[in-house]
Protein backbone atom coordinates (compact mmCIF):
# COMPACT_ATOMS: atom_id res chain seq x y z
CA UNK A 1 0.00 0.00 0.00
CA UNK A 2 1.34 3.41 -0.95
CA UNK A 3 1.69 6.29 1.54
CA UNK A 4 -1.21 8.09 -0.07
CA UNK A 5 -3.50 5.11 0.51
CA UNK A 6 -2.46 4.99 4.20
CA UNK A 7 -3.34 8.67 4.67
CA UNK A 8 -6.71 8.13 3.07
CA UNK A 9 -7.49 5.20 5.42
CA UNK A 10 -6.35 7.14 8.52
CA UNK A 11 -8.58 10.10 7.64
CA UNK A 12 -11.51 7.75 7.15
CA UNK A 13 -10.97 6.19 10.65
CA UNK A 14 -10.80 9.63 12.33
CA UNK A 15 -14.02 10.67 10.61
CA UNK A 16 -15.78 7.52 11.82
CA UNK A 17 -14.55 8.05 15.42
CA UNK A 18 -15.76 11.64 15.46
CA UNK A 19 -19.09 10.57 14.06
CA UNK A 20 -19.45 7.98 16.83
CA UNK A 21 -18.73 10.62 19.52
CA UNK A 22 -21.33 12.95 18.06
CA UNK A 23 -23.87 10.13 18.01
CA UNK A 24 -23.28 9.34 21.69
CA UNK A 25 -24.06 12.93 22.63
CA UNK A 26 -27.52 12.55 21.23
CA UNK A 27 -29.94 11.59 24.06
CA UNK A 28 -32.66 9.04 23.75
CA UNK A 29 -35.32 11.69 24.29
CA UNK A 30 -34.22 13.55 21.14
CA UNK A 31 -36.93 14.27 18.63
CA UNK A 32 -37.26 12.23 15.43
CA UNK A 33 -36.42 15.33 13.43
CA UNK A 34 -33.12 15.75 15.29
CA UNK A 35 -32.21 12.08 14.76
CA UNK A 36 -32.98 12.34 11.05
CA UNK A 37 -30.87 15.49 10.70
CA UNK A 38 -27.98 13.86 12.51
CA UNK A 39 -28.18 10.82 10.25
CA UNK A 40 -28.18 13.05 7.16
CA UNK A 41 -25.08 14.91 8.33
CA UNK A 42 -23.32 11.61 8.94
CA UNK A 43 -24.15 10.34 5.45
CA UNK A 44 -22.93 13.57 3.84
CA UNK A 45 -19.62 13.39 5.69
CA UNK A 46 -19.10 9.79 4.55
CA UNK A 47 -19.85 10.67 0.90
CA UNK A 48 -17.43 13.59 1.01
CA UNK A 49 -14.71 11.40 2.50
CA UNK A 50 -15.29 8.73 -0.14
CA UNK A 51 -15.04 11.28 -2.96
CA UNK A 52 -11.75 12.58 -1.61
CA UNK A 53 -10.43 9.05 -1.31
CA UNK A 54 -11.46 8.24 -4.89
CA UNK A 55 -9.77 11.36 -6.23
CA UNK A 56 -6.58 10.58 -4.38
CA UNK A 57 -6.72 7.02 -5.67
CA UNK A 58 -7.09 8.16 -9.28
CA UNK A 59 -4.13 10.49 -8.94
CA UNK A 60 -2.08 7.68 -7.45
CA UNK A 61 -3.10 5.29 -10.26
CA UNK A 62 -2.20 7.88 -12.86
CA UNK A 63 1.20 8.37 -11.28
CA UNK A 64 1.86 4.65 -11.27
CA UNK A 65 0.67 4.39 -14.91
CA UNK A 66 3.10 7.06 -16.06
CA UNK A 67 5.91 5.36 -14.18
CA UNK A 68 5.10 1.94 -15.66
CA UNK A 69 4.83 3.44 -19.16
CA UNK A 70 8.29 4.91 -18.81
CA UNK A 71 9.71 1.60 -17.65
CA UNK A 72 7.85 -0.56 -20.27
CA UNK A 73 9.27 -1.27 -23.85
CA UNK A 74 8.03 0.69 -26.89
CA UNK A 75 6.32 -2.35 -28.37
CA UNK A 76 3.61 -2.38 -25.65
CA UNK A 77 2.12 0.88 -26.87
CA UNK A 78 2.10 -0.31 -30.51
CA UNK A 79 0.39 -3.57 -29.49
CA UNK A 80 -2.32 -1.61 -27.66
CA UNK A 81 -2.86 0.52 -30.79
CA UNK A 82 -3.15 -2.58 -32.99
CA UNK A 83 -5.68 -4.09 -30.56
CA UNK A 84 -7.70 -0.87 -30.68
CA UNK A 85 -7.66 -0.95 -34.50
CA UNK A 86 -8.76 -4.60 -34.61
CA UNK A 87 -11.66 -3.96 -32.24
CA UNK A 88 -12.70 -0.78 -34.08
CA UNK A 89 -16.08 -0.88 -35.82
CA UNK A 90 -16.56 -1.10 -39.53
CA UNK A 91 -17.49 2.56 -39.89
CA UNK A 92 -14.85 3.87 -37.45
CA UNK A 93 -12.24 6.25 -38.89
CA UNK A 94 -8.80 4.80 -39.65
CA UNK A 95 -6.71 4.24 -36.56
CA UNK A 96 -3.87 6.67 -36.11
CA UNK A 97 -0.76 6.38 -34.05
CA UNK A 98 2.92 7.13 -34.16
CA UNK A 99 3.44 4.83 -37.19
CA UNK A 100 0.51 6.18 -39.29
CA UNK A 101 -0.28 9.49 -37.65
CA UNK A 102 -2.10 11.74 -40.09
CA UNK A 103 -2.27 9.02 -42.77
CA UNK A 104 -5.47 7.90 -44.45
CA UNK A 105 -6.18 4.23 -45.04
CA UNK A 106 -5.89 3.53 -48.78
CA UNK A 107 -6.90 -0.12 -48.71
CA UNK A 108 -5.79 -3.69 -48.15
CA UNK A 109 -3.10 -5.64 -49.98
CA UNK A 110 -3.32 -9.44 -49.94
CA UNK A 111 -0.59 -11.81 -51.18
CA UNK A 112 -1.25 -15.21 -52.78
CA UNK A 113 1.25 -17.94 -53.58
CA UNK A 114 0.08 -19.12 -57.02
CA UNK A 115 -1.90 -18.01 -60.11
CA UNK A 116 -4.64 -20.50 -59.27
CA UNK A 117 -5.07 -19.02 -55.80
CA UNK A 118 -5.18 -15.55 -57.33
CA UNK A 119 -7.96 -16.52 -59.76
CA UNK A 120 -9.95 -18.26 -57.02
CA UNK A 121 -9.63 -15.28 -54.69
CA UNK A 122 -10.55 -12.87 -57.49
CA UNK A 123 -13.80 -14.76 -58.03
CA UNK A 124 -14.68 -14.42 -54.34
CA UNK A 125 -13.90 -10.70 -54.29
CA UNK A 126 -15.96 -10.26 -57.46
CA UNK A 127 -18.92 -12.16 -55.96
CA UNK A 128 -18.69 -9.99 -52.84
CA UNK A 129 -19.61 -6.99 -54.97
CA UNK A 130 -16.37 -4.98 -54.82
CA UNK A 131 -15.77 -2.60 -57.72
CA UNK A 132 -12.60 -0.69 -56.79
CA UNK A 133 -9.96 -3.40 -56.71
CA UNK A 134 -7.36 -4.99 -58.96
CA UNK A 135 -5.08 -8.00 -59.36
CA UNK A 136 -1.31 -7.81 -59.74
CA UNK A 137 0.92 -10.55 -61.14
CA UNK A 138 4.40 -10.87 -62.71
CA UNK A 139 2.88 -12.24 -65.94
CA UNK A 140 -0.57 -12.46 -67.62
CA UNK A 141 -2.75 -15.02 -65.85
CA UNK A 142 -5.14 -17.03 -68.04
CA UNK A 143 -8.75 -16.60 -66.94
CA UNK A 144 -8.17 -13.59 -64.70
CA UNK A 145 -10.46 -11.30 -66.73
CA UNK A 146 -13.66 -13.35 -66.27
CA UNK A 147 -12.65 -14.09 -62.68
CA UNK A 148 -12.52 -10.34 -61.99
CA UNK A 149 -15.72 -9.70 -63.95
CA UNK A 150 -13.94 -7.31 -66.34
CA UNK A 151 -16.27 -6.15 -69.10
CA UNK A 152 -15.38 -5.50 -72.72
CA UNK A 153 -13.25 -2.37 -73.04
CA UNK A 154 -14.58 0.64 -74.95
CA UNK A 155 -11.18 1.13 -76.61
CA UNK A 156 -12.26 -0.48 -79.94
CA UNK A 157 -15.17 1.95 -80.19
CA UNK A 158 -12.86 4.87 -79.46
CA UNK A 159 -10.44 3.68 -82.15
CA UNK A 160 -13.32 3.15 -84.61
CA UNK A 161 -14.73 6.64 -84.04
CA UNK A 162 -11.38 8.41 -84.32
CA UNK A 163 -10.44 6.26 -87.33
CA UNK A 164 -13.63 7.42 -89.07
CA UNK A 165 -12.61 10.97 -88.23
CA UNK A 166 -9.21 10.37 -89.83
CA UNK A 167 -10.91 8.95 -92.93
CA UNK A 168 -13.26 11.91 -93.27
CA UNK A 169 -10.50 14.38 -92.48
CA UNK A 170 -8.21 12.92 -95.15
CA UNK A 171 -10.92 13.07 -97.80
CA UNK A 172 -11.92 16.59 -96.77
CA UNK A 173 -8.33 17.80 -96.85
CA UNK A 174 -7.78 16.49 -100.38
CA UNK A 175 -11.07 17.87 -101.66
CA UNK A 176 -10.45 21.29 -100.13
CA UNK A 177 -6.90 21.61 -101.45
CA UNK A 178 -7.36 20.08 -104.91
CA UNK A 179 -10.94 20.92 -105.87
CA UNK A 180 -11.87 24.02 -103.87
CA UNK A 181 -8.89 26.04 -102.72
CA UNK A 182 -6.34 25.39 -105.49
CA UNK A 183 -7.78 23.51 -108.51
CA UNK A 184 -5.08 22.54 -110.97
CA UNK A 185 -5.59 20.97 -114.38
CA UNK A 186 -3.34 17.94 -114.91
CA UNK A 187 -3.78 16.24 -118.30
CA UNK A 188 -7.54 16.74 -118.16
CA UNK A 189 -7.91 14.71 -114.98
CA UNK A 190 -10.79 15.54 -112.59
CA UNK A 191 -9.99 17.83 -109.71
CA UNK A 192 -11.34 15.30 -107.19
CA UNK A 193 -12.09 11.59 -107.53
CA UNK A 194 -12.41 8.87 -104.91
CA UNK A 195 -9.97 6.32 -106.45
CA UNK A 196 -7.14 8.85 -106.73
CA UNK A 197 -7.58 9.93 -103.10
CA UNK A 198 -7.79 6.47 -101.51
CA UNK A 199 -4.04 6.15 -100.61
CA UNK A 200 -3.92 9.38 -98.59
CA UNK A 201 -7.30 8.58 -97.01
CA UNK A 202 -5.98 5.16 -95.99
CA UNK A 203 -2.90 6.71 -94.41
CA UNK A 204 -4.86 9.28 -92.39
CA UNK A 205 -7.25 6.56 -91.20
CA UNK A 206 -4.39 4.35 -90.02
CA UNK A 207 -2.59 7.29 -88.40
CA UNK A 208 -5.66 8.41 -86.45
CA UNK A 209 -6.44 4.83 -85.36
CA UNK A 210 -2.89 4.19 -84.16
CA UNK A 211 -2.78 7.40 -82.13
CA UNK A 212 -6.21 6.64 -80.63
CA UNK A 213 -5.09 3.13 -79.67
CA UNK A 214 -1.86 4.29 -78.06
CA UNK A 215 -3.14 7.26 -76.08
CA UNK A 216 -6.52 5.63 -75.36
CA UNK A 217 -4.82 2.65 -73.74
CA UNK A 218 -2.75 4.94 -71.53
CA UNK A 219 -5.75 7.03 -70.53
CA UNK A 220 -8.08 4.10 -69.77
CA UNK A 221 -5.39 2.46 -67.64
CA UNK A 222 -4.68 5.75 -65.85
CA UNK A 223 -1.09 5.76 -67.03
CA UNK A 224 1.57 6.91 -66.52
CA UNK A 225 1.37 6.46 -62.73
CA UNK A 226 4.81 6.88 -61.20
CA UNK A 227 3.48 6.77 -57.62
CA UNK A 228 1.08 4.39 -55.87
CA UNK A 229 0.49 3.65 -52.18
CA UNK A 230 1.31 -0.03 -52.78
CA UNK A 231 4.85 0.98 -53.75
CA UNK A 232 5.57 1.68 -50.07
CA UNK A 233 5.24 -2.00 -49.20
CA UNK A 234 8.39 -4.08 -49.49
CA UNK A 235 6.26 -7.15 -50.00
CA UNK A 236 4.74 -5.63 -53.14
CA UNK A 237 8.17 -5.41 -54.80
CA UNK A 238 7.93 -9.15 -55.49
CA UNK A 239 4.98 -8.56 -57.85
CA UNK A 240 7.43 -8.46 -60.76
CA UNK A 241 9.09 -11.70 -59.67
CA UNK A 242 7.11 -14.50 -58.04
CA UNK A 243 4.19 -13.11 -56.02
CA UNK A 244 0.53 -12.47 -56.78
CA UNK A 245 -1.54 -9.77 -55.11
CA UNK A 246 -5.08 -8.41 -54.79
CA UNK A 247 -5.54 -4.81 -53.73
CA UNK A 248 -8.90 -3.47 -52.52
CA UNK A 249 -9.37 0.26 -52.05
CA UNK A 250 -10.97 1.66 -48.92
CA UNK A 251 -12.98 4.01 -51.13
CA UNK A 252 -15.08 1.05 -52.32
CA UNK A 253 -18.68 1.30 -51.08
CA UNK A 254 -18.63 -2.30 -49.79
CA UNK A 255 -15.31 -1.90 -47.95
CA UNK A 256 -15.47 -2.81 -44.28
CA UNK A 257 -12.03 -3.21 -42.82
CA UNK A 258 -12.64 -6.17 -40.58
CA UNK A 259 -15.00 -7.97 -42.94
CA UNK A 260 -12.73 -7.35 -45.95
CA UNK A 261 -9.68 -8.69 -44.12
CA UNK A 262 -11.65 -11.77 -43.16
CA UNK A 263 -12.77 -12.23 -46.77
CA UNK A 264 -9.19 -12.11 -48.06
CA UNK A 265 -7.93 -14.45 -45.37
CA UNK A 266 -10.69 -16.95 -46.11
CA UNK A 267 -9.84 -16.69 -49.81
CA UNK A 268 -6.38 -18.12 -49.09
CA UNK A 269 -4.23 -15.04 -48.65
CA UNK A 270 -0.80 -15.71 -47.17
CA UNK A 271 -0.67 -12.19 -45.75
CA UNK A 272 -2.98 -9.16 -45.60
CA UNK A 273 -1.50 -5.71 -45.06
CA UNK A 274 -3.10 -2.35 -44.51
CA UNK A 275 -1.83 0.35 -46.84
CA UNK A 276 -1.93 4.00 -45.86
CA UNK A 277 -1.63 7.16 -47.94
CA UNK A 278 1.39 9.20 -46.99
CA UNK A 279 0.21 12.82 -46.50
CA UNK A 280 3.67 14.16 -47.32
CA UNK A 281 3.51 15.72 -50.83
CA UNK A 282 7.15 14.79 -51.37
CA UNK A 283 6.22 11.11 -51.26
CA UNK A 284 4.03 11.52 -54.36
CA UNK A 285 6.63 13.24 -56.51
CA UNK A 286 8.15 11.50 -59.49
CA UNK A 287 11.42 9.75 -58.60
CA UNK A 288 14.41 11.81 -59.58
CA UNK A 289 16.00 9.09 -61.76
CA UNK A 290 12.76 8.77 -63.75
CA UNK A 291 12.45 12.54 -64.11
CA UNK A 292 16.09 12.79 -65.19
CA UNK A 293 15.60 10.03 -67.79
CA UNK A 294 12.55 11.77 -69.26
CA UNK A 295 14.35 15.10 -69.46
CA UNK A 296 17.47 13.62 -71.05
CA UNK A 297 15.54 11.62 -73.66
CA UNK A 298 13.38 14.64 -74.48
CA UNK A 299 16.44 16.77 -75.11
CA UNK A 300 18.11 14.04 -77.18
CA UNK A 301 14.93 13.68 -79.28
CA UNK A 302 15.32 17.31 -80.33
CA UNK A 303 18.91 16.85 -81.54
CA UNK A 304 18.01 15.41 -84.99
CA UNK A 305 15.60 18.28 -85.64
CA UNK A 306 18.26 20.79 -84.60
CA UNK A 307 20.80 19.20 -86.96
CA UNK A 308 18.30 19.27 -89.83
CA UNK A 309 17.53 22.95 -89.17
CA UNK A 310 21.24 23.75 -89.04
CA UNK A 311 21.88 21.90 -92.30
CA UNK A 312 19.09 23.78 -94.05
CA UNK A 313 20.39 27.16 -92.87
CA UNK A 314 24.14 26.60 -93.47
CA UNK A 315 25.95 26.76 -96.78
CA UNK A 316 28.95 24.58 -97.51
CA UNK A 317 30.98 23.69 -100.63
CA UNK A 318 31.34 20.13 -99.35
CA UNK A 319 28.85 17.43 -100.36
CA UNK A 320 26.29 16.10 -97.94
CA UNK A 321 27.37 13.47 -95.44
CA UNK A 322 25.82 10.09 -96.25
CA UNK A 323 25.71 7.88 -93.17
CA UNK A 324 24.69 4.92 -95.34
CA UNK A 325 26.24 5.07 -98.84
CA UNK A 326 23.58 4.81 -101.51
CA UNK A 327 23.52 4.66 -105.29
CA UNK A 328 25.22 8.05 -105.59
CA UNK A 329 28.54 6.42 -104.74
CA UNK A 330 28.32 3.35 -106.97
CA UNK A 331 31.15 2.90 -109.50
CA UNK A 332 29.02 3.61 -112.55
CA UNK A 333 29.08 5.92 -115.54
CA UNK A 334 26.41 8.60 -115.59
CA UNK A 335 25.15 10.05 -118.85
CA UNK A 336 26.84 13.18 -120.19
CA UNK A 337 29.71 12.92 -117.71
CA UNK A 338 33.46 12.34 -118.07
CA UNK A 339 34.96 8.91 -117.70
CA UNK A 340 38.69 8.24 -118.08
CA UNK A 341 38.05 4.62 -118.96
CA UNK A 342 37.46 5.49 -122.62
CA UNK A 343 39.89 7.17 -125.03
CA UNK A 344 37.57 10.14 -125.65
CA UNK A 345 36.78 10.50 -121.87
CA UNK A 346 33.04 10.32 -122.53
CA UNK A 347 30.81 8.19 -120.31
CA UNK A 348 28.01 8.11 -122.88
CA UNK A 349 28.87 5.67 -125.64
CA UNK A 350 27.31 5.43 -129.09
CA UNK A 351 26.18 2.14 -130.58
CA UNK A 352 28.87 -0.01 -132.06
CA UNK A 353 28.92 0.44 -135.83
CA UNK A 354 27.07 -2.27 -137.70
CA UNK A 355 25.32 -3.74 -134.65
CA UNK A 356 21.63 -3.86 -133.83
CA UNK A 357 20.03 -4.65 -130.51
CA UNK A 358 18.29 -7.99 -130.39
CA UNK A 359 14.68 -7.60 -131.59
CA UNK A 360 15.29 -4.03 -132.80
CA UNK A 361 16.23 -4.61 -136.43
CA UNK A 362 12.98 -3.17 -137.81
CA UNK A 363 13.86 -3.92 -141.39
CA UNK A 364 10.30 -3.47 -142.73
CA UNK A 365 10.28 0.17 -143.88
CA UNK A 366 6.60 0.09 -144.69
CA UNK A 367 5.50 -0.91 -141.19
CA UNK A 368 8.17 0.89 -139.14
CA UNK A 369 8.73 4.05 -141.22
CA UNK A 370 5.74 4.38 -143.56
CA UNK A 371 7.91 4.14 -146.67
CA UNK A 372 7.36 1.78 -149.58
CA UNK A 373 9.66 1.69 -152.61
CA UNK A 374 11.22 4.94 -151.51
CA UNK A 375 7.89 6.80 -151.41
CA UNK A 376 5.34 7.49 -148.68
CA UNK A 377 3.10 4.46 -148.49
CA UNK A 378 -0.44 5.04 -149.77
CA UNK A 379 -1.85 1.85 -148.20
CA UNK A 380 -1.67 0.24 -144.79
CA UNK A 381 0.97 -2.47 -144.08
CA UNK A 382 0.02 -6.06 -144.76
CA UNK A 383 0.46 -7.12 -141.13
CA UNK A 384 -1.90 -4.36 -139.96
CA UNK A 385 -5.50 -5.47 -139.44
CA UNK A 386 -8.02 -2.95 -140.78
CA UNK A 387 -11.18 -3.62 -138.75
CA UNK A 388 -13.76 -1.95 -136.53
CA UNK A 389 -11.86 -2.96 -133.38
CA UNK A 390 -8.72 -1.33 -134.77
CA UNK A 391 -10.68 1.87 -135.44
CA UNK A 392 -11.83 1.87 -131.80
CA UNK A 393 -8.23 1.35 -130.66
CA UNK A 394 -7.20 4.30 -132.81
CA UNK A 395 -9.98 6.43 -131.29
CA UNK A 396 -8.70 5.58 -127.80
CA UNK A 397 -5.10 6.53 -128.62
CA UNK A 398 -6.24 9.67 -130.49
CA UNK A 399 -8.21 10.89 -127.44
CA UNK A 400 -5.18 10.40 -125.19
CA UNK A 401 -2.39 11.89 -127.32
CA UNK A 402 -4.04 14.03 -130.04
CA UNK A 403 -7.28 15.39 -128.62
CA UNK A 404 -5.73 17.78 -126.01
CA UNK A 405 -4.34 19.90 -128.90
CA UNK A 406 -6.39 19.08 -132.01
CA UNK A 407 -9.73 18.64 -130.24
CA UNK A 408 -12.21 15.80 -130.47
CA UNK A 409 -13.24 16.80 -134.01
CA UNK A 410 -9.63 17.31 -135.17
CA UNK A 411 -10.10 20.98 -136.08
CA UNK A 412 -7.37 22.32 -133.73
CA UNK A 413 -9.58 23.62 -130.94
CA UNK A 414 -8.44 21.39 -128.07
CA UNK A 415 -8.37 22.48 -124.42
CA UNK A 416 -4.68 23.40 -124.57
CA UNK A 417 -5.40 25.86 -127.38
CA UNK A 418 -8.41 27.26 -125.53
CA UNK A 419 -6.38 27.81 -122.39
CA UNK A 420 -3.57 29.44 -124.40
CA UNK A 421 -6.07 31.88 -125.87
CA UNK A 422 -7.22 32.88 -122.34
CA UNK A 423 -3.63 33.50 -121.22
CA UNK A 424 -2.09 35.90 -123.79
CA UNK A 425 1.39 34.80 -124.80
CA UNK A 426 3.61 35.49 -127.79
CA UNK A 427 4.50 32.87 -130.35
CA UNK A 428 1.49 30.61 -129.81
CA UNK A 429 0.48 28.77 -133.00
CA UNK A 430 -2.88 27.06 -133.18
CA UNK A 431 -2.65 23.29 -133.80
CA UNK A 432 -3.35 22.22 -137.39
CA UNK A 433 -6.85 21.53 -138.61
CA UNK A 434 -6.64 17.88 -139.61
CA UNK A 435 -9.45 18.39 -142.13
CA UNK A 436 -7.43 20.78 -144.30
CA UNK A 437 -7.14 19.64 -147.91
CA UNK A 438 -3.33 19.33 -147.86
CA UNK A 439 -3.50 16.99 -144.84
CA UNK A 440 -6.39 14.99 -146.24
CA UNK A 441 -4.37 14.42 -149.47
CA UNK A 442 -1.28 13.22 -147.58
CA UNK A 443 -0.51 9.47 -147.96
CA UNK A 444 -0.95 7.19 -144.94
CA UNK A 445 2.82 6.83 -144.60
CA UNK A 446 3.41 10.58 -144.36
CA UNK A 447 0.84 10.97 -141.56
CA UNK A 448 2.47 7.99 -139.84
CA UNK A 449 5.85 9.73 -140.10
CA UNK A 450 4.43 12.98 -138.65
CA UNK A 451 3.06 11.06 -135.63
CA UNK A 452 6.40 9.23 -135.18
CA UNK A 453 8.84 12.13 -135.58
CA UNK A 454 6.68 15.25 -135.17
CA UNK A 455 6.36 18.29 -137.39
CA UNK A 456 6.99 21.98 -136.67
CA UNK A 457 5.98 22.58 -132.98
CA UNK A 458 4.37 19.16 -132.62
CA UNK A 459 6.66 16.64 -130.83
CA UNK A 460 7.17 13.09 -131.98
CA UNK A 461 5.40 10.19 -130.23
CA UNK A 462 7.57 7.28 -131.40
CA UNK A 463 8.76 6.56 -127.85
CA UNK A 464 5.22 6.69 -126.44
CA UNK A 465 3.05 5.01 -129.06
CA UNK A 466 3.99 1.62 -130.58
CA UNK A 467 3.98 1.23 -134.38
CA UNK A 468 0.73 -0.74 -134.46
CA UNK A 469 -1.05 1.93 -132.39
CA UNK A 470 0.33 4.70 -134.65
CA UNK A 471 -1.19 2.96 -137.69
CA UNK A 472 -4.46 2.63 -135.70
CA UNK A 473 -4.43 6.42 -135.12
CA UNK A 474 -3.93 6.95 -138.88
CA UNK A 475 -6.91 4.65 -139.57
CA UNK A 476 -9.13 6.54 -137.10
CA UNK A 477 -8.01 9.89 -138.52
CA UNK A 478 -9.03 8.75 -142.00
CA UNK A 479 -12.45 7.79 -140.65
CA UNK A 480 -12.71 11.18 -138.90
CA UNK A 481 -11.74 13.06 -142.07
CA UNK A 482 -14.21 11.09 -144.15
CA UNK A 483 -16.98 11.87 -141.68
CA UNK A 484 -16.43 15.58 -142.39
CA UNK A 485 -15.72 15.38 -146.13
CA UNK A 486 -17.64 12.31 -147.34
CA UNK A 487 -19.48 12.62 -150.72
CA UNK A 488 -23.15 11.70 -151.08
CA UNK A 489 -22.17 8.50 -152.80
CA UNK A 490 -20.67 7.24 -149.49
CA UNK A 491 -24.10 7.46 -147.84
CA UNK A 492 -26.33 4.37 -148.20
CA UNK A 493 -29.37 4.89 -150.45
CA UNK A 494 -31.87 4.35 -147.63
CA UNK A 495 -30.19 6.96 -145.41
CA UNK A 496 -29.78 9.78 -147.94
CA UNK A 497 -33.27 11.13 -147.16
CA UNK A 498 -32.05 11.92 -143.61
CA UNK A 499 -29.33 14.26 -144.86
CA UNK A 500 -30.14 17.91 -144.25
Amino acid sequence: MSPDDKDIEKNAEESEAKAATDDSSVTDDSSPEAKEAAAGDETAEKDETAEKSSARGEESAAGEGEKSAEDSPDGVEEEEEEEEEETAGADDPPATGPAHEGEELYGLLAEFKSPGDLVSAAEKVRDAGFTRWDCFSPFPVHGIDPAMGIKMTILPWIVFAIGLGGLGGGLLLQWWTNDYNWPWIVSGKPFFSIPANIPITFETTVLASVLATFFGMWALNKLPQVWHPFFKKDRFLRVTDDSFFIGIEAADQRFRRGETEELLNNAGAEAVERVYIDPDPAAKKMPKPVLAFIMVTSVLALVPFALVAKARADRSPDPHVHIIPDMDFQPKAKSQTANDLFYDSRASRSDVTGTVARGELKADDHFYRGIKSGQWAAEFPAQFDVSQSTVERGRNRFNIYCRPCHGADGKGGGMIHRRAMKVPQQGWVQPSNLHQANIVRQPHGQIFNSISNGIRTMPGYATQIPESDRWAVVLYLRALQRSQNAPVDDVPQQNRKDIR
